[in-house]
């Protein structure tokens, strides 16, 4: 199906079709005074164009090339008689040229022909550049949680030790056992004074994990005090230097469960009468 459209600047009309407007959004170029337009925003109806409707002699008939510029044409409309049409108007000329039409496919071209500037359509950078990019800082925000969390998820995890210990032989790093001194608690302690030797007490003391999971052993501060309750002496006792030779400080307190301490200690002169006790992990 095919129908016209017109030229804003010369008014000269052509067939199109309905292949041709859809094509490159309706832009065309007029073949007569090479305007660029749009054929969809000026279609015409089927009717002859008014300026060429001019009563014809008989025998002649009449045709109107710009509309039927989709069939060619032949070239040898040089000058048409018009002794024998009434006069439409009071002056007429003595005879009338056409150009020779040609062919609809040489009037109008469509507009990637014309040289004419166009928005091209926005070309979409591929997308996995990024998503290889985001990735990859998953990964190292993944090695970098692992890292600083370990502690914490070999504690929850326990099957990702392994894992983690891969991991941190790698880094050159250790995974230590937890450190909750809040759930470390001395049940009980009392200082004892050696019948035998006076100058020798003996320090017993009672811990207790509460924890669900091994934990470090702490070091114990012990503080000797007088009457007064003014400190005499101080120590810090490390994990070593308290635990039996069958116990692996490396295996860690297990989860609730007790340790006996028993520590013999020599005051020489002190002479206390009282102490503190109480544990603590190293920062």
């Amino acid at each position: 199906m095919s129908t016209s459209t017109q030229c804003p600047q010369c008014n000269t009309r052509f067939k199109v079709s309905q292949e041709q407007l859809e094509a490159h959004q309706g832009m065309v170029r007029c073949g007569r005074c090479q305007a660029v337009f749009n054929a969809a925003e000026h279609l015409q109806d089927d009717q002859p164009s008014p300026q060429l409707d001019l009563p014809i002699a008989p025998g002649e008939t009449r045709q109107t090339p710009a509309e039927t510029a989709a069939e060619p044409i032949p070239a040898t409309h040089e000058e048409l008689d018009f002794n024998h049409i009434t006069p439409a108007r009071t002056e007429r000329p003595n005879k009338i040229e056409f150009a020779a039409p040609v062919t609809l496919a040489q009037q109008i071209t469509f507009a990637d022909d014309l040289g004419a500037t166009f928005p091209e359509p926005v070309k979409k950078s591929p997308r996995w550049p990024w998503a290889v990019g985001c990735m990859l800082l998953l990964v190292v925000l993944l090695a970098q949680a692992a890292y600083f969390f370990r502690v914490e998820l070999a504690t929850n995890m326990p099957a990702l030790k392994p894992v983690l210990t891969s991991y941190c032989g790698l880094l050159q790093c250790t995974i230590p056992l937890p450190q909750k001194a809040d759930l470390v608690s001395i049940e009980s302690s009392d200082l004892e004074a050696d019948p035998a030797q006076s100058n020798v007490i003996t320090l017993n003391a009672l811990l207790h994990n509460r924890a669900p999971y091994a934990q470090a052993y702490p070091n114990l501060e012990l503080t000797l005090t007088d009457t007064q309750d003014k400190a005499l002496a101080r120590h810090t006792f490390r994990p070593a230097e308290y635990l039996k030779q069958d116990e692996d400080e490396k295996q860690g307190l297990a989860a609730n469960r007790e340790l006996s301490v028993k520590l013999n200690l020599d005051t020489t002169d002190l002479k206390p009468s009282g102490y503190r006790l109480f544990l603590f992990y190293p920062q």
